[in-house]
């Protein structure tokens, strides 16, 4: 366990390594907030009307686009090594609603806007799992890359993260009001800001001040064992990060003076001198202004001719800057006469897409490792802590207690995934997944964790089968309400198929869900004391009305057991009694006069089995 003096020499190695790659990150930040005299003093002027530049920051436009595109959440489930059994599925669901938790907990969306934009921008992005103490949960934080760095071991995994913090002097002495000799001694007039860092590795969380020998402020033991920092870098040549504008900050620089000089030109233009013949003594200028000389064609401005090329020349940077920052004008509503097809636009827009999925595979993998670290830390800090946590699953709130040894127990796994279409046009790749589970090429479950939206995979199949049996339940009432007609034919009583069908009817016009309704409508009657359900002995269970044989005892004259007339054909059930055409069959229209054409077709249907 290194002591605060040699975290304090590394720290400032790192610094020093790193010196160009800081600067860098100031220039493109400059540049992105407007402030690019300051990176280049000698393009624009100290005073004057136009001392700013006057044209579209695509730096900026450019990166907020990309990250707004990057920022939207995956999707995260939870599985086992098994899923075929319930209480495997159960054990499942639950990990995958807390794990739910900790990215709601930890405000992540929010934080990705940022965190996408550093990535763009600065080429990198470093995560962290950071304690909160008191209400015992782990959080993901999302590090501005400014001030951080990071040693990595030969697997490329971070090993060790240093991070800048800058604090004024009386808040740090308000933390820490024993160091006030210490910080004083810092200060260089006034409440000046003072650089504290942080040091984390699998063994300690350190806060010091850096110097030669370092002041240590706060030491605290990691307990997992395993450092809870990840990195997400964009993929180049050289493992130093790079931001995707690195290149092109001079010629966004460049388009800006360039604007600033047609300007110039313009004005000096306006304010030209007038060239006056010899005989003219006086001028007169504003409106009605009277001018006498003998050669009046000489009074003139003197012109001030700008080469075309230099108008040509805007565009050129313009293309410059859209190539070198692999941002298509398509994105910015800008679109060539001359590209009228949907493939034409899916062409322009291609380089673009293929950014936001690399993008989205780099944030894939580090959600998994700081999920699955939020899972180590909660067993290894709180094991039998019972916590309550609510939520929202896609429209229904949800409330579940656990305890992180009982319902982690060790299974730190989470698949996250930003789907099939994200980052790709939804069309072809929805079509894709369609044909694909038609062919039964993959399953259902995979295809629902493939959607750019969040859903639970596992819940949504529930609630599917629940509507299938629902479904099937409508259509077995509705098969039994067709009994009505060949019973009132053949003389029989319908009362009892009439009162099942009202008490169903009276029962969700209440509201109360169809499987209670039916199994209430459709309850055997209790028998009276002392007497034996035949069925019941014979081991047969029986519908009401109904005999085990077709056609014994219980069965209305004329039907089968299974409630259809006598020889008539499956094929003829939804039919009324007899396969005879109905009503709305007779009833071809209607004749000029509004009298009722009637006319009427037989078709018979002949059992084959």
């Amino acid at each position: 366990m290194a002591n605060t003096s040699e975290l304090a020499s590394l720290y400032h190695r790192l610094k020093m390594v790193s010196a160009e790659r800081d600067q860098r990150m100031r220039d493109i930040k400059l540049v992105r907030t407007g402030h690019m005299g300051l990176v280049f003093p000698d393009l624009f002027p100290e005073d004057g009307p136009f001392t700013k530049p006057i044209v579209a920051n695509m730096v900026d436009v450019a990166a907020r686009d990309l990250s707004e595109v990057i920022a939207p959440l995956p999707s995260f489930n939870c599985s086992s090594s098994t899923m075929v059994s319930d209480r495997a599925r159960a054990f499942a669901e639950k990990r995958t609603r807390i794990a739910g938790n900790y990215i709601t907990y930890s405000q992540t969306q929010k934080q990705m806007y940022n965190a996408a934009d550093w990535y763009v921008t600065y080429g990198f992005v470093a995560g962290i799992i950071e304690i909160d103490w008191v209400e015992k949960m782990p959080r993901i934080k999302w590090l501005d890359p400014m001030g951080c760095y990071l040693v990595r071991d030969r697997r490329d995994r971070v090993k060790s993260l240093f991070q800048t913090i800058e604090y004024y002097a009386d808040e740090l002495i308000a933390k820490f009001p024993d160091l006030k000799r210490v910080v004083e001694a810092r200060m260089m007039g006034g409440n000046t800001r003072i650089e504290v860092v942080r040091y984390h590795d699998k063994d300690v969380d350190v806060l010091f001040l850096p110097g030669d020998e370092g002041v240590e402020l706060v030491r605290t033991t990691n307990r997992t064992g395993r450092c809870l920092a990840v990195e997400v870098r964009r993929p180049g040549l050289s493992d130093e990060a790079r931001g995707q504008f690195d290149d092109v900050i001079a010629v966004q620089v460049a388009k800006a003076r360039f604007a600033l000089l047609a300007l110039e030109a313009a004005q000096k233009s306006v304010q030209a001198p007038i060239a006056l013949p010899q005989d003219v003594q006086e001028l007169s200028m504003g409106a009605d202004a009277v001018l006498r000389s003998s050669s009046p064609e000489k009074i003139r401005r003197i012109p001030l001719d700008i080469p075309a090329a230099a108008f040509q020349e805007q565009g050129v940077l313009d293309n410059e800057l859209r190539q070198g920052s692999r941002y298509p004008e398509v994105r910015g509503g800008n679109l060539d006469a001359s590209i009228v097809t949907g493939r034409g636009v899916q062409a322009l827009m291609s380089g673009f897409d293929t950014q936001i999925r690399t993008a989205h595979a780099m944030f894939a993998e580090a959600f998994a490792y700081l999920v699955e670290m939020c899972f180590n830390v909660e067993e290894a800090l709180w094991p039998s802590f019972r916590k309550t946590i609510r939520g929202n699953d896609n429209g229904t709130p949800y409330e579940i207690t656990y305890t992180p040894e009982k319902d982690i127990n060790g299974d730190y796994s989470v698949d996250v995934q930003y789907g099939l279409m994200a980052g790709l046009d939804p069309n072809r790749a929805l079509v894709f997944g369609l044909q694909a589970r038609g062919d039964r090429l993959i399953s259902q479950d995979w295809l629902r964790r493939q959607l750019p939206f969040s859903l639970n995979a596992s819940e949504e199949e529930q609630k599917l089968d629940i509507e299938d049996m629902r479904q099937a339940l409508r259509q077995a009432v509705a098969g039994y309400a067709q009994a009505i007609p060949v019973l009132a034919q053949n003389g029989q009583d319908p009362g009892e198929i009439l009162s099942r069908l009202a008490e169903i009817i009276e029962g969700r016009q209440k509201g109360r869900p169809i499987e209670e309704v039916i199994r209430k409508a459709f309850a055997p009657p209790e028998p009276p004391p002392g007497m034996v359900d035949p069925s019941a002995e014979s081991g047969m269970l029986t519908a009401p009305g109904e005999s085990p044989v077709p056609g014994g005892e219980g069965t209305p004259e004329g039907l089968s057991a299974s409630g259809l007339t006598r020889g008539v054909a499956p094929g003829q059930a939804g039919l009324p009694p007899g396969g005879r055409p109905d009503l709305n069959v007779l009833l071809a229209g209607l004749t000029q006069g509004g009298d009722a054409n009637l006319q009427s077709s037989i078709s018979r249907r002949m059992p084959i089995a």
